[in-house]
């Protein structure tokens, strides 16, 4: 590889390559070129090695993403690099300051080669609607669609995502055609375990859809043998149950004997709880079901399970029932439900099932889309399904490769991999982009394993971008010491067995330069916080939220007063809440951070993953407004609606409404007016005149959240006026605000793209957003509060999930071993996540670490976070963490104590645009949805 030339000018247009882009390192930029040159036909008349057999058109090059948003920025980046390069071929006396199309135009030299350039330059972008860009599913979607006699699908086949339906159906089919023929023990057995009908069977085994391991037309052969087993276990059981009835009596006689004597043990049989363990006996003799609980409690009054005092040893008691109760836990033990294996079974049934039925019915959904082009591709007919697709992109390029799962690889592997002869001939291409550090997508099926497989297929044929292009000299040196401080310290720093080493990158730097009270400031500020006890969640979280708040605060006012900002020559800029972004893991941290600025005076927004307007707190205020509106009569939904924060009546109000019943009469008069104006004007008319009857736009203009609250209630009425278009009556609207409302809480779906709305006014605050959401963003400054905060893999949280030989195992009855497992791989994940974070940043980054607990222990536990086991590896050095730190600070890294939480309000010069501003703007200035929203209020 020619060291002098960029990679994008060398980098060979045929095989199967791997390019891995560390944070920053411009990654799009690389792809961007590289499509560029396919479309060129690039490296014909230079190095043959590294050219394509012919030049391509933008439907030939397959560029793959895995979100839509990513597809139309990626498509838009391409057309925009095919355009400026066009513009640059078609001048003959271009100059270009970029080194991609600086070496492009060296290459192409003649006046005549210049303008075929840029003739085919200026058709691909003209021509990039109809590129191949695509999401993995809509990939995939396509070529099902496209190919439907190779793949052995329909051609028209209707999209539909949920398959909660079909799954409950098919859970029943499961529970009449296998448990039904279970012998009844079998079933009481499976009632004991909470899985005594379809919907509990179906909920257990969820975990499960879709991963494949078990054969759902053969019951599990542990399965088997457990049935035969119930059947003489439950005559076993009914025989103790029978004697235990008729000797419970003279056995309570004993037990009262036994207390007043002293013969059982005391912390076995406490004073208070004996009672409740004599009525589970009593339950157990009535032939009640119990569950594993109960069965402990029989225990303790078995033969051999019963603990005697010294005193008690020679009162023992002599009852059959205490005999059998040995025999019922000895079988118990022998003929445990194999719960694994037979939801792994029922999931694979009900898998197949689903399947069976969506070709049925000529639906679809996401997962299919996968799974069917992957079964295709592999099944008798796969060799020719490739070859016509191969045929239709001879080239692909995979962004974002390391969020890839086994199925999409495999996919890819059988278009792409393995043809030698082909890849000697220069016929294909298969070019994967990405970055293990940055794989932090497990909760979404990704799995960093799947990438690491991939590199060694392609062992040899590796590619490192390595210069940093996003953030400052000081930002890339000191994520650059932090990370390699650790792999040197302490060895493995992402965990992986090594397979991730961190390698430095190089800094292109940037022109600006960041000023915080006049003076420039480190890449990394490290707040550490020593105590003699560590902190808990909740008091960290507060405390945290509290200094970086304040700092934020303090950072905006040294704007105002010209002291902080950003410098670039002569020229100075001054530090604007948009370009301070705050980093959490999820809705608790934000609220915390978020309300400390609130009471600074500083304005923020929150970005999610799941930031649909369904799943805000105005959302279910206005179901209660519906709810009253539709039925006025009654006295507790109309009563609801007033006590709603929407309406925000005080409380002094609704005790005079409770008094005063003319009063109140007026009131309920007034929602049967809005009723009739619902069924004769529609939702959105009478939620406009009811949010201005209650003055909420007056009320909220004067709270800093207040245009967001107001802009979440009138985008909820416009939705809800389009839904009423193809609903009847107001209880169906209502059932469909219900709906959407489950759906965005309980599924932590983001909904459709109509249900997000940001505001102009977002753009002018703080940032509130999730680690998992910045990944491909970039900030000037960024905090990280919460940093010390982890969530341990739990064994009584199953299910648990981890790998062994690269095979994802998920284990819905996880042991200690298993638990220590899923715990090491959650810690790795946080340790790419704690990069990613930490490589938003331009200029600056501050983190807040203390002494750490989660839940009820007692020592300190900040080694099991990720930025714990980044700084002090296996263990917290005991004599502090400002000195155990101390040697990490260098010109790049600032160790220091925390600053100070009082309360410091910012005070801008210029207040920010209000909601009555924005009211009183000219319509010209306003966005359209904003007219029709603001103009009845």
């Amino acid at each position: 590889m020619n060291a002098e030339r960029p990679l994008p000018i060398t980098f060979p247009l045929h095989g199967t390559r791997l390019i891995e882009a560390s944070a920053g390192t411009g990654k799009t930029f690389t792809l961007a070129a590289l499509y560029l040159r396919l479309v060129l036909g690039h490296g014909d008349d230079g190095d043959h090695n590294n050219a394509f057999h012919r030049p391509l058109l933008p439907p030939e090059i397959l560029v793959v993403t895995f979100t839509e948003a990513a597809t139309e920025e990626l498509r838009e980046r391409i057309r925009d690099r095919l355009a400026e390069a066009a513009r640059l071929f078609a001048d003959p006396d271009a100059e270009a300051s970029d080194p991609v199309l600086a070496e492009l135009l060296n290459d192409y030299r003649e006046p005549e080669q210049r303008a075929r350039c840029a003739q085919r330059l200026e058709a691909a972008a003209q021509w990039m609607d109809e590129a191949a860009v695509y999401t993995i599913h809509g990939f995939c979607n396509r070529m099902l669609k496209q190919h439907a006699f190779d793949s052995g699908s329909l051609f028209s086949l209707e999209l539909q995502e949920d398959a909660s339906d079909e799954q409950q159906q098919a859970a029943r089919d499961y529970w009449r055609t296998v448990i039904a023929d279970f012998p009844v023990s079998a079933a009481n057995a499976l009632q004991s375990d909470n899985l005594g009908n379809p919907d509990a069977l179906l909920a257990a085994c969820r975990p499960l859809l879709g991963l494949r391991e078990a054969d759902p037309d053969v019951l599990p052969q542990s399965v088997r043998h457990w049935l035969t087993l119930t059947g003489p276990q439950a005559d076993t059981e009914q025989r103790a149950r029978q004697q235990l009835a008729a000797e419970l009596p003279d056995f309570l006689e004993w037990v009262r004997a036994a207390r007043d004597n002293k013969w059982l043990n005391g912390n076995s049989y406490r004073t208070n709880s004996l009672p409740g363990m004599l009525q589970t006996l009593q339950r157990y003799a009535n032939g009640e079901r119990l569950n594993d609980k109960g069965y402990e409690t029989l225990a303790k009054f078995s033969h051999d399970g019963m603990k005697l005092t010294k005193a008690g040893q020679a009162h023992r008691p002599d009852f059959a029932f205490c005999q059998a109760l040995d025999a019922v836990m000895e079988g118990r033990a022998n003929t445990r439900l194999p719960r694994t294996d037979l939801l792994a079974h029922a999931a694979a049934w009900i898998h197949q099932r689903v399947d069976k039925v969506r070709r049925q019915t000529a639906t679809i959904g996401f997962d299919d889309m996968l799974s069917r082009l992957h079964d295709a591709l592999h099944g008798d007919n796969g060799e020719r399904l490739a070859e016509v697709i191969r045929t239709q992109f001879p080239v692909a390029l995979i962004d974002e490769f390391q969020d890839t799962d086994p199925t999409q690889y495999g996919i890819f592997s059988a278009l792409y991999g393995g043809r030698e002869a082909d890849l000697a001939d220069k016929r294909t291409g298969w070019f994967m982009i990405g970055d293990p550090k940055q794989a932090i997508y497990a909760f979404r099926g990704a799995d960093v394993f799947t990438y690491l497989k991939a590199r060694r297929a392609t062992e040899g044929n590796h590619y490192t971008l390595d210069k940093n292009f996003r953030s400052a000299e000081a930002m890339v040196e000191a994520v650059n010491h932090l990370f390699t401080y650790s792999q040197e310290a302490f060895g493995d720093v992402f965990m992986m067995d090594n397979a991730i080493p961190f390698e430095t990158v190089k800094a292109q730097g940037r022109k600006e330069e960041l000023l915080v009270d006049g003076a420039p400031k480190a890449g990394v500020t490290l707040w550490v916080e020593d105590r003699d006890k560590p902190v808990s969640a909740g008091p960290y979280r507060e405390e945290q939220a509290a200094r970086c708040a304040n700092h934020i605060a303090h950072l905006l006012n040294g704007a105002e007063q010209g002291v902080t900002g950003f410098r670039d020559g002569d020229g100075f800029t001054p530090l604007h809440p948009n370009d301070i972004a705050i980093l959490v893991r999820d809705r608790i941290e934000a609220k915390a951070v978020r309300d400390a600025l609130m009471e600074r005076q500083v304005r923020s927004v929150y970005l999610s993953d799941q930031d649909s307007v369904f799943a805000q707190p105005e959302a279910f205020d206005l179901l209660l407004i519906l709810h009253a509106c539709a039925a006025p009569e009654s006295d507790s939904r109309v009563r609801s609606a007033l006590a709603c924060s929407v309406l925000d009546l005080a409380y002094a109000e609704l005790d005079a409404l409770n008094q005063d019943e003319v009063r109140w009469e007026k009131t309920v008069e007034q929602f049967h007016g809005y009723r009739h104006q619902w069924r004769t004007q529609g939702v959105l008319p009478m939620l406009r005149g009811l949010l201005m009857e209650f003055q909420v736009p007056a009320r909220l203009s004067q709270s800093l959240d207040g245009e967001r609250a107001l802009t979440n209630l009138l985008h909820l009425a416009e939705l809800l006026q389009q839904a009423a278009t193809r609903l009847d009556g107001e209880q169906s609207l209502i059932r469909y605000l219900e709906d959407a409302v489950e759906s965005a809480v309980e599924e932590q779906r983001s909904g459709s793209k109509e249900s997000i709305l940001r505001l102009e006014s977002d753009d002018d605050r703080v940032k509130v957003i999730t680690i998992h959401k910045s990944k491909g963003l970039e900030y000037p400054l960024v905090y990280l509060p919460f940093i010390c905060g982890f969530r341990p893999a739990d064994k009584n949280k199953p299910p648990l999930r981890y790998h062994e030989n690269d095979h994802l195992n998920v284990s819905l009855e996880p042991d200690d071993s298993v638990e220590h497992k899923a715990d090491h791989e959650r810690l790795a994940e946080d340790m790419r996540l704690l990069y990613v974070a930490l490589t938003r940043a331009r200029h600056a980054c501050t983190l807040g670490l203390a002494p750490y607990i989660k839940g009820r222990g007692k020592q300190n536990q900040l080694e099991r976070s990720a930025v714990g086991r980044l700084l002090f590896g296996g263990g917290v050095a005991n004599d502090g963490l400002m000195a155990a730190l101390a040697p990490l600070a260098c010109d790049a890294i600032t160790v220091m104590a925390p600053p100070d939480s009082d309360l410091e309000v910012y005070r801008p010069t210029e207040q920010a645009m209000t909601l009555s501003d924005e009211l009183r703007l000219p319509a010209r200035q306003r966005e359209p949805w904003w007219i029709a929203s603001y103009s009845a209020l």
